[in-house]
């Protein structure tokens, strides 16, 4: 991980300026796009297939990628640093995985029975993470809802520890102060429970306790406030649902040591970490050995694959039948097959190493372009993600994360997005992945419209 740093003037009326403008050329050269959103908002609801791709100007429609390049339906193409939310660590149609999906379904796609290969993929992810036993999902809320249920049946506890502002996945007991405005989220050493969207019942957001990101003293007073009522916590080690937000020294350890002296177990949520922030995740980079980790994303090379690993301990209470978990398609023969090919033939020493340089490069340069144009910000990377934090001081938690300005975000995104680089929306809360078939090229765009962006404000 790396945090670098710079100093607020008012570029507001920029902002606004160059959000209208850039908006205008986004659309007029997606004419395509718009016409299916408004041909799908007649089946599909909202005109789109999840929430998130709902977003301003209008959603984007793609009609396929190769290496590090993914191309809208009207022909435009991309340095693909969205990365599907950070699933594409082996950027589109990596010869390893089309391979093994290809064979795979020559073999048959499903069967609800157990494979070789899932004990290859089981024994690869032991040997990176550090703990012996596993069991595989769908997707990373599959994974997270199993850990916390996993959690709860261990330790015959019914209250959870979330931090505010992550996000684990859209099942009830984490739909909990996932992203609350500054008017909701109340005192910092005692934050409120939060519930983030429609359905969720009062019943079950009381269940789930709110503490701050870095904060060892409010998780100690919620401990207390509640001894021996809590089943264990659930955090991403480096927490990525707003920005990049890394651990301080000690607080990762310190809440491990914290909840095994009230009874409760520690859960990493690393969707998002695993296998991009490096080759044994976030887990590897922080020097923290969880009792459960929750893994999705990139481990499945493009295709739904989840996985959640556990102590003896842990996962002796799934052997021998105290918590069932289950899944029609957990270990599916397909996902088992890309997940093997990610482990052995994608995500390599050489692989990181390549990632390395390219993450190095697009660091320094863009610290370079904000100290040349005095831009507000800092750059914040974790292994092969990274962001623009358009705000002066780091951010160490999500109250700080609140006083960013989002329209920078935007407008940065409107720049790249024109410019032929296509990184996730969403503005700051989303970081920008680099897969293994990027190149040194793709880099130089994406630092050359920043540049851009910057001098159209300065």
């Amino acid at each position: 991980m790396s945090v670098q740093t710079h100093p607020v003037r008012d570029l507001s009326a920029a902002l606004e300026r160059e959000i209208e403008e850039q908006e205008r050329r986004f659309v007029a050269r997606q004419p395509r796009s718009a016409a299916l959103s408004d041909r799908a908002s007649h089946t599909l609801a909202g005109g789109v297939t999840s929430s998130w791709q709902i977003t301003r100007p209008q959603a984007v429609w793609l009609s396929h990628g190769a290496g590090s390049k993914i191309y809208d339906v009207d022909g435009n193409e991309y340095v693909d640093l969205h990365g599907g939310y950070g699933a594409a660590l082996a950027g589109h149609a990596h010869p390893a995985v089309v391979e093994a999906v290809q064979r795979q379904v020559a073999r048959g796609t499903h069967f609800a029975q157990p494979t070789e290969t899932a004990t290859e993929v089981a024994g690869e992810l032991a040997r990176r993470w550090g703990l012996p036993l596993w069991r595989f999902a769908n997707s990373g809320t599959e994974a997270t809802m199993d850990a916390v249920h996993l959690m709860r049946a261990i330790t015959e506890r019914d209250l959870i520890i979330k931090v505010e502002g992550c996000y684990h996945g859209h099942h009830d007991s984490v739909q909990v102060s996932v992203s609350p405005e500054a008017d909701e989220v109340g005192n910092a050493s005692r934050p409120n429970q939060v519930p983030s969207s429609t359905g969720v019942p009062k019943a079950i957001t009381d269940l789930t306790l709110v503490v701050g990101f870095n904060d060892l003293p409010g998780l100690q007073a919620l401990l207390e406030a509640n001894a021996g009522n809590v089943a264990g916590m659930i955090v991403e080690p480096i927490m990525m649902n707003a920005g990049i937000i890394p651990p301080e020294d000690g607080y990762l350890s310190g809440a491990k040591e914290l909840l095994h002296q009230h009874g409760a177990l520690l859960a990493f949520d690393e969707v998002k970490t695993g296998l991009t922030a490096g080759p044994s995740g976030a887990t590897g980079v922080v020097g923290v050995t969880p009792d459960i980790v929750c893994l999705a994303k990139a481990i499945g090379g493009g295709l739904a694959s989840a996985a959640v690993g556990g102590t003896a301990a842990v996962m002796e209470h799934v052997a021998n039948g105290e918590y069932e978990m289950v899944g029609t398609f957990n270990g599916n023969p397909l996902a088992m097959a890309a997940t093997r090919a990610m482990l052995f033939d994608v995500a390599t020493d050489e692989a990181y190493r390549a990632i390395e340089s390219l993450r190095a490069k697009a660091v320094d340069a863009f610290e370079s372009v904000i100290s040349a144009h005095g831009l507000d910000a800092h750059v914040v990377s974790a292994g092969a993600k990274g962001c623009v934090v358009f705000r002066p001081e780091p951010v160490r938690d999500y109250r700080g994360f609140l006083e960013i300005d989002d329209r920078f975000n935007h407008v940065h995104w409107l720049y790249q997005h024109n410019g032929g680089v296509f990184l996730p929306p969403w503005g700051k809360v989303e970081q920008w992945l680099m897969s293994v078939q990027h190149t040194e090229a793709d880099i130089e765009l994406f630092v050359a419209n920043f540049e851009r962006f910057a001098a159209s404000l300065t």
